[in-house]
């Protein structure tokens, strides 16, 4: 038997997201075109005598910070190897970065031998959406504001540049991106995009409790009281799992943010909503 490991190309990205949706991890519907914006090399695909098997992301964000995600292997060539194989090419690809990764709580200890140390836990939250649509001045689309504002209000939350990603990210189809702007200035933001199984929000950024209550508010409001909404929060801010305990969101499942160095100095406690469990 002969595996390769190739990086993908785009559409084999999209056939791996068909294969994260197929493990029920709900990816949204143009995740691809966006990851791809944060790195086109950092996906690999594995292939068993010419099929593909397996993927993993090895996101690499500037020379020093990296995000591992991603990572499965299809059913029937599991238990082989192959998974191994694919986390060690991930793993040399970053190389001299500090590496993340959410991982599912059952895998930690795998991790660590690895070099990861948990940090802490982040929290999936499922609610409904269609929240009363509350008139409000201050939050605007963010496509009326310069890119460049939206751009610096992100970067207090990520330890690494990400703007081609958040350029796409905020203007990917169908979805909602808004920001609170007071005085002129912006003081929280969120983006709730469509995914195979309703909406996921993230990520959702504020200066205060108060201000993150009017963005949720607001983005639910752009979907249907049908509709599925999931929220992804750290658990070492308790403001953020408050507010998704007032809107009756319940917990779905728990994931483990680990490290290989020490974790990155970021304002957590006004972080209510992780953008991507897969890309960081």
């Amino acid at each position: 038997m002969s595996l390769r490991i190739d990086t993908m190309t785009r559409p084999q990205l999209d056939m791996a997201l068909d294969w994260a949706a197929a493990e029920g991890w709900n990816p949204g519907l143009n995740d691809g075109d966006c990851y791809y914006q944060a790195d086109p090399d950092g996906f690999l695909l594995a292939s068993l005598n010419g099929e593909a098997i397996g993927c993993i992301s090895a996101v690499r964000y500037g020379s020093e910070f990296g995000f591992i995600g991603f990572y499965l292997v299809k059913p029937g060539f599991r238990g082989q190897g192959h998974g191994m194989a694919l986390w060690q090419a991930a793993m040399a690809r970053l190389d001299g970065c500090n590496i993340g990764l959410d991982g599912v709580l059952a895998q930690q200890d795998n991790y660590r031998k690895s070099g990861f140390k948990l940090a802490y836990s982040n929290i999936r939250f499922q609610g409904q959406g269609g929240a009363q649509a509350q008139a409000d001045d201050e939050i605007v689309p963010l496509s009326s504001l310069p890119f460049a504002m939206t751009e610096a209000y992100d970067r207090t939350f990520f330890p690494a540049d990400r703007s081609r990603f958040t350029r796409s990210w905020i203007a990917q189809p169908g979805c909602h991106a808004l920001g609170l702007v007071h005085r002129g200035k912006l003081l929280g933001q969120g983006v709730i995009r469509p995914c195979r199984d309703g909406y996921k929000i993230g990520p959702l950024q504020s200066n205060s409790p108060e201000i993150a209550e009017r963005l949720l508010t607001a983005l639910k409001a752009k979907v249907s009281a049908e509709d599925a909404v999931f929220l992804d929060v750290a658990e070492v801010n308790p403001s953020a799992v408050v507010l998704a305990e007032r809107h009756r969101m319940t917990v779905s499942f728990e994931t483990a943010r680990m490290y290989t160095g020490d974790a990155p100095e970021l304002p957590l406690s006004r972080l209510y909503g992780v953008t991507s469990f897969e890309i960081g």
